[in-house]
């Protein structure tokens, strides 16, 4: 099993990552501006190619079980670029879900255990939400 070691292409990777979710909300908040969305789309991408590597971006985003993800998300990138924001963006939330859906119990576990954020996750109603969608993986 490999170490995650932060070194600075990974640090800068996160960072771009951060800017790309920041730029994609400021483009939702200011009614789906097209260049607000296409940078924020551009740097997410570079930022999660930067962080686990050009390699392994490939071999996740060409995994035969992340197929339909990955045309979507790419199907929407595409429509934001030439002009159809919102259809682009329904289309890339609906891509980033399936993408990434496997990785919604372990965001689960990390959420738990941030000290006031765990506490309220911790309550009856909440955990009976996350224990039900546990492990369960989007249908494709």
């Amino acid at each position: 099993m490999m170490s995650f070691e932060m070194n600075d292409r990974k640090k800068i990777g996160l960072g771009l990552t951060g800017f790309g979710v920041f730029f994609s909300f400021l483009g939702i908040i200011f009614f789906f501006d097209k260049g607000l969305l296409a940078m924020g789309n551009i740097l997410f991408f570079s930022g999660v190619t930067l962080t686990i590597g050009l390699k392994s971006s490939v071999q996740f985003f060409m995994k035969r079980s992340n197929f339909k993800g990955t045309v979507s998300f790419g199907a929407g990138f595409l429509l934001v670029i030439i002009g159809w924001p919102i259809i682009g963006m329904i289309l890339e939330a609906y891509g980033f879900v399936v993408l990434f859906s496997g990785f919604w119990p372990t965001l689960a576990v990390f959420l738990q255990k941030i000290p006031v954020l765990g506490w309220l996750l911790q309550q009856p109603f909440v955990r009976s939400l996350f224990d039900r969608y546990r492990g369960k993986r989007v249908p494709v």
